[in-house]
């Protein structure tokens, strides 16, 4: 190994997850790795816990039993013991060094230290324990997150290992990064699943605390450029799901019909999975009311893309 590969595995970057075994997001068996930050703030995220690049904690404070061991063995204060010493109190102003003395001396399993830094080599290790799977299932790995061209070049590394060796590569996105990130990525990736949350850019900037035409011109960019894109629509009723929406959406999208690097529409229906962890973060929930979509909601957008020609498919999560 060269003097300058072994520096590129030495490259780190912060993580948050690793998922085994999805199905969803992309062909084949996949590991999903979660990258931390983002630049978007969704208010339906349901993954809250990497939209900032830094450690944090997860409290589940129905386990706390107060035992103020956290406290004790946290180095900076983010634990402190309240109410004369017995009631557990997390300070939201200073931030976590992830460390992670709290949650292994926590008994009650009511602390996780979200975040964690690997180099290339750690996480290519992880992705190298189910070869196998993926040689038979056609499936690879999936960078996701947060965002995973918050970190470009530690992703870029990660594709650029995963091709080296064979393994298939997909990243999520938002698409909201520079585009120079963006195509240097691409060089690596045989599929993105590129978010388009809302065809409206005011709308877009209400749902999301960003405008929309960067990731536009992004996507625009990596299909004329014979990159495989599929589009990724997550779909909330009486919130983007309007019919004029979806023929928005349609009129973009439609002089990529045709193409074989454009490889259709996902609908992604609204869930609650990731509700919890807001309170766990010490954040409320920013959605507010009911915004499941029902088999008849569905049905109603997959066949207006089905009506013009788009390939389109349900994914459930």
């Amino acid at each position: 190994m060269t003097t300058a590969n072994t520096d590129m595995i030495e490259r780190k970057g912060l993580i948050f997850n690793v998922q085994k075994y999805n199905m969803y997001d992309g062909p084949g068996v996949r590991t999903l790795v979660f990258f931390k930050g983002c630049p978007l703030r969704c208010k339906w995220c349901s993954n809250p816990e990497g939209q900032k690049r830094k450690f944090q904690v997860l409290y589940k404070k129905d386990l706390c039993i107060n035992c103020g061991k956290c406290a004790s063995v946290c180095p900076v204060g983010v634990h402190s013991m309240g109410a004369g010493g017995t009631l557990h109190e997390m300070n939201g102003s200073i931030d976590c060094i992830g460390c992670g003395k709290c949650e292994k001396v926590c008994a009650a399993s009511a602390l996780s230290v979200v975040g964690e830094k690997k180099a290339i080599s750690e996480v290519m290790d992880i992705i190298e324990e189910d070869r196998a799977f993926y040689e038979v299932s056609g499936g690879g790995v999936t960078l996701g997150g947060g965002e995973v061209l918050m970190q470009p070049e530690f992703a870029t590394n990660v594709l650029m290992t995963c091709k080296q060796r064979g393994i298939n590569t997909a990243i999520e996105t938002c698409g909201y990064a520079k585009q120079e990130a963006v195509l240097k990525a691409a060089e690596f990736v045989d599929l993105f699943l590129y978010d388009i949350k809302h065809i409206n850019s005011d709308k877009h900037y209400e749902l999301t605390g960003v405008r929309n035409e960067t990731i536009l011109q992004n996507v625009t960019a990596l299909i004329e450029k014979r990159h495989n894109v599929k589009i990724r629509l997550p779909l909330m009723k009486d919130v983007n799901d309007a019919p004029e929406d979806i023929e928005g959406l349609i009129a973009f999208l439609k002089p990529f019909l045709g193409r074989k690097n454009f490889k259709g529409v996902d609908l992604l229906p609204y869930h609650k999975m990731g509700v919890n962890k807001y309170a766990q973060l010490g954040w409320e929930y920013p959605m507010t009311g009911e915004f499941a979509m029902s088999e008849t909601d569905l049905e109603r957008v997959e066949n207006q893309f089905k009506a013009h020609d788009f390939p389109v498919s349900i994914v459930r999560h």
